[in-house]
């Protein structure tokens, strides 16, 4: 038999083939769980401990090697070997090589199924608080920069025409908002996640007086998942991250293609900071949005990673498959990919140059306040959809004239309706559009600023 054997080999007539090592191996990338796995095996010892299910000198032990390892971690000290598989034999190999045979009584009353449901209970807990913090820095950079431009008149699209005058602050809002919905998605995803699995052993509980709710308590869960089957095979939490991963993606997504649409010479609103640009190899002029490329990129990466953790659990039976082995590296890679974007993402918004000038200019095409006249109407007595089919009229005459409405003569806009009168002008400026939507969710430049410091003091 190899020297090298593992925890089960005593089973087996054969030594484990080297291929089948590297096949079924999970080390390379499990060992990031390294810090969480000690911490949830020193609660675990003092639990034993505790409830005389091992002595008071193995615990002492026990307690002193794992923080050994932990400080051969954190240092980068500790040897990995693919001989022990995973994160958690080795990390029992090296204990067991510190203390002698008390490290071997770690393992009593749990088995690596229900360590490892709560190591990746533990390590996307702090994950998801590192998140939502940097999701508050990103709103904290975008408000901001609102702050700046609550008077910075845009156009407001749908389809990608103009559609009515806005203010740009209020355009930044949008995705404050969209910002905090992420984050009550991820708080509502930790919350349901924060229930402890570990006790349920293999897949039904073992037969040790242990005490899950003083180790529940200890780790800082909820509470405990009450059925020991599921408890080990239940990788739900892990989806609904990944799923709330993709919907934050997916606003980053949008707002990136707004940063190259709005950078592009086409619009010409803004600038990104050379910092965050790449040039080209054989075009000396260009200046590439790379970034904001990138995380439209990496949207689709983190899409792909729940559809791989959909796909894993749909035909899984109970309890615990090897199969779960694959649910870490798309987890993982999912949490470097936010935390990655989040990481630059404020930089970048806060180094933005913006041109208030063209964003103006363009409010001027396309007839932005139309919308605005059809009210005017309505407010002098008209049905709706009366002055809807008279402003489109005027509308059609300014495209012919190749001018704007407000550039009409009140006597010629009277020839559409004879309840227009002079004060019409103040509705057809752009300002006079965007003053006129004071409610709460409005344009209005006192609305915008309202819901400014509301944020702000949310943020607190």
């Amino acid at each position: 038999m190899n020297k090298k054997q593992t925890k089960w080999s005593e089973r087996f007539s054969e030594p484990t083939k080297e291929v089948v090592k590297r096949f079924t191996g999970s080390v390379n990338f499990d060992k990031r769980l390294a810090l969480v796995d000690i911490q949830g095996s020193l609660v675990h010892a003092e639990m034993l401990m505790i409830q005389k299910i091992i002595l008071v000198k193995d615990y002492k032990a026990i307690e002193k090697g794992l923080n050994q390892i932990k400080r051969e971690v954190t240092s980068e000290r500790f040897e990995w070997s693919l001989d022990f598989e995973d994160v958690h034999l080795n990390i029992e190999k090296r204990l067991t090589d510190i203390i002698g045979d008390a490290g071997k009584k770690l393992h009593t009353g749990r088995s690596r199924n229900d360590q490892v449901a709560t190591d990746m209970r533990l390590y996307l807990r702090d994950s998801i608080d590192s998140i939502i913090n940097q999701i508050n820095h990103l709103q904290k950079a975008t408000i901001t920069l609102a702050e700046e431009h609550v008077t910075t008149i845009m156009p407001g699209l749908t389809h990608l025409q103009v559609a009515q005058p806005i203010s740009f602050a209020h355009h930044l809002l949008a995705y404050v908002e969209m910002l905090d919905r992420d984050k009550s998605r991820l708080f509502d995803a930790r919350k349901r996640m924060n229930f402890l699995p570990l006790g349920a052993a293999a897949l039904a509980g073992t037969s040790f007086p242990i005490n899950r709710n003083f180790v529940a308590k200890k780790l800082g869960f909820d509470g405990i998942i009450e059925n020991s089957m599921d408890a080990v095979s239940d990788r739900d939490f892990l989806i609904e991250f990944n799923s709330a991963a993709a919907v934050l993606m997916m606003h980053l997504s949008r707002w990136s293609e707004e940063l190259i649409m709005w950078s592009s010479p086409f619009f010409n609103y803004i600038e990104i900071s050379d910092s965050f640009c790449t040039g080209s190899s054989i075009m000396p002029q260009k200046k590439n949005p790379d970034v904001p490329e990138l995380v439209r990129g990496k949207t689709g990466r983190v899409y792909g990673h729940l559809m791989s953790l959909l796909t894993l659990m749909k035909s899984q039976p109970l309890a615990y498959n090897k199969d779960n082995q694959e649910d870490k590296e798309p987890v993982f890679d999912v949490i470097d990919t936010l935390e990655d974007t989040l990481e630059i993402f404020p930089e970048m918004i806060a180094e933005l140059k913006i041109f208030p000038k063209n964003m103006q200019a363009a409010a001027m095409k396309g007839y932005a306040t139309a919308t605005d006249l059809a009210d005017y109407l309505v407010n002098k007595g008209l049905p709706f959809r009366e002055s809807h089919g008279i402003v489109a009229k005027v509308v059609k005459q300014a495209v012919s004239k190749d001018c704007d409405i407000s550039e009409f003569d009140l006597s010629e806009l009277q020839k559409f309706s004879s309840v227009i009168d002079k004060d019409v002008y103040k509705y057809l400026t752009l300002e006079g559009s965007i003053q006129s939507r004071k409610h709460v969710g409005g344009t209005a430049f006192s609305a915008v600023k309202k819901a400014i410091a509301k944020v702000k003091i949310k943020l607190k």
